[in-house]
């Protein structure tokens, strides 16, 4: 009898890890036809995050730019003396460029990857990628037909008075430090904007009854 209840017993366990891992597979089975077919790069959720990493930059930049007048004001800096200060002047504003399009870039791969189900991270290079391309598209406007067709400097960003020699010594090493850091907080923008649909995945497959025919 106690054999008999044993073996009943395992054929339990048995039959519930066979149920279970049929059920896994079909889950796994499923999501990879999805990924199939709708992963990738998403174009629109990439447009619409560019347009929201372009906003996050304008926005931070009028900030930091009512903040260094209001400390130019403060401690007046007046022209000679920020020429005479280049150097460190140069620094902080390369550094808080840097900062301020990582974070928009981050927030633009965030909102890709929220609006894409697959490819969080590829999404955040999408962005970065029509940032490229449309940045270089504006230049190459405005180098060929004139300034009347160079949007950025119709767009009022922060500046400081610093020579134009003194402000490109670094520009190679501070536009490679962009790209790299504009790519990186775009990928991990995207990543972390898709964990919310890994997250309803999980609970749903948690939750879902699995049937045995």
């Amino acid at each position: 009898m106690t054999e008999s209840r044993n073996y009943s017993a395992q054929s339990n366990q048995s039959g519930e890890r066979s149920t279970n891992d049929v059920g896994s597979y079909a889950a796994e089975t499923n999501e990879q036809r999805r990924r199939e077919e709708f992963g990738g790069f998403n174009v629109g959720a990439d447009f619409f995050g560019w347009l929201v990493a372009v906003a996050m930059t304008v926005l931070l930049a009028g900030i930091v730019g009512a903040i260094g007048a209001a400390v130019g004001s403060t401690m007046d800096v007046n022209r000679s003396e920020a020429e005479r200060q280049a150097g460190t002047f140069g620094l902080a504003t390369a550094i808080t460029l840097l900062v301020v399009l990582m974070l928009a870039y981050f927030a633009g791969g965030y909102v890709a990857g929220r609006m894409s189900r697959f490819d969080g991270g590829r999404q955040g290079v999408g962005v970065w990628l029509i940032g490229l391309l449309i940045t270089l598209l504006v230049l190459g406007l405005g180098a060929v037909f004139g300034s009347q067709y160079n949007i950025f400097d119709r767009v009022n960003l922060p500046s400081m008075p610093i020579p134009s020699d003194t402000a490109t010594v670094g520009g190679l090493i501070t536009l490679a430090a962009i790209l790299i850091g504009t790519l990186v907080a775009a990928f991990l923008g995207g990543k972390i904007g898709q964990r919310y649909h890994s997250k309803v995945d999980q609970v749903t497959a948690d939750n879902s009854p699995i049937t045995s025919r």
